[in-house]
Parts: structure tokens; sequence; C-alpha cells
């Protein structure tokens, strides 16, 4: 007798992921975020706990569905990690980066320096948070979804998810209005746009990582 299979479609894996991820995620910014604040006041211990948290509901999880799926994803795990790379062809991002969050910082506040309260806990944020997000919504959703011959789609719609993934923080800390009337939400459009293009053509994730990575480090040095 033949034993049928309940195997989940990468469809219906994608589905379930997504509509939990979002949820998970909405509930621990609005609900569960502002418990630990108030119950941790060291701003290192809370960084250090959101960031095991969000390995444990973004990275991890992002990294199991990739393995098994692995015949269906557009880049297998170990490829995205072993592609070669030419770093020399990506220095025009990072002169890009660095120029665009200069001007930004010299034009609020008048003046270069780094923000009294970039520290440990900033620098903790910056070496993860480029790691998670990018497993999460290049090496995982879009690495699922995407079609060689639609490609600017897919694209286009993970920089729309990437950028709803942030609607439930903006909430949290009353940015959601500023950041849609002072555009802010279009560097995050053109962030993602950025990182899903060079994931797909270097084939290596940690393209991704390392152009977000930098981004973060400069916007918390000198934005804040």
């Amino acid at each position: 007798m033949e034993l049928k299979t309940n195997k989940l479609t990468l469809k219906k894996a994608l589905l379930i992921y997504i509509v939990l991820f979002y949820a998970a995620w909405t509930v621990y910014e609005m609900l569960c975020r502002k418990h630990l604040d108030s119950a941790i006041n060291n701003d290192l211990i809370v960084e250090l706990c959101e960031t095991v948290i969000k390995n444990l509901v973004w990275t991890l999880p992002a990294v199991l569905l990739i393995h098994k799926y692995s015949s269906d994803v557009h880049v297998k795990l170990k490829e995205m990690f072993a592609a070669k790379v030419n770093w020399l062809k990506y220095l025009p991002y990072f002169a890009f980066f660095t120029a665009y969050i200069l001007v930004n910082a010299y034009s609020q506040y008048g003046e270069i320096k780094i923000q009294s309260d970039f520290g440990i806990a900033s620098i903790i944020t910056v070496l993860f948070v480029g790691l998670e997000e990018e497993m999460v919504f290049r090496g995982w959703l879009l690495n699922a979804t995407v079609k060689e011959d639609k490609k600017r789609q897919y694209i286009l719609l993970n920089a729309v998810m990437f950028v709803i993934i942030h609607f439930p923080i903006w909430i949290r800390t009353g940015s959601f209005v500023s950041a849609f009337t002072h555009f802010g939400f279009i560097i995050i459009l053109f962030l993602s746009v950025i990182f899903s293009t060079e994931f797909l053509k270097s084939k290596n994730i940690l393209v991704p990582i390392a152009l977000h990575m930098y981004w973060d480090l400069l916007a918390f040095m000198f934005v804040g």
C-alpha cells in the first residue's frame, strides 16, 4: 500500500510563514517590547535580549526554511555563503552611503559628529540587524519567490514587504506618520531594492548583509 505524503508546498509554507512572522513581530513590538523596556532599565541588556529574540523569530526559521526548500529556492543555503564576490565593485555603494548619511547628518545638526547615544548597544544592533533582516527578506522571502522572467516585480514586492515590517516599530515609537510625510519610507524601499538586486546578481547573502550593516553603522553613528 502506497503511503501518502503531506509535504507542505513552498507556496503554502510561504503563506503560513508570512502570516505568522508579521503577526508575531507586531505582537512583540506593540505589546512585549514596552514590557521589556520597563522591566530592564538598561539599553545594552535590552538590545541583547532583542537580539536573541530576533534571531529566534527571524534568522533561525529563515535558515531552516531555506534548507528545507533547497530544491525550490533561487540560491541554495550553502551557495549563498560560498559564491565568490568581487568586493571592489561595491565600493560605489559604500561611497554613496557615506556621502548620503554625512550630508543628511549635516543638514539636520549643522555639523558632522558621532552621536552621544552611539555605544555598545548600537554596535550590537548594527552587527545583527543586517544579518537578521537580510536572511529573512533576501535569503528567504525573495529567494523563495523570485522568478527569472519577473525579477523586477518580485524585487518591488519584497521592498514593500520590507517597509511593512517597519510599521509596528514606527507605530510604537510614534514615528509612523513622519515616516511617510518626511519620505523615510522611500529610503527603506530604495535600500531594499539595492540589497535585493545585489543579492540576485552575486548569489551571495553576505553582499546585502555587508551593505545593510554599513548603512546602519553610519546611520547610528551620525544621525542617531
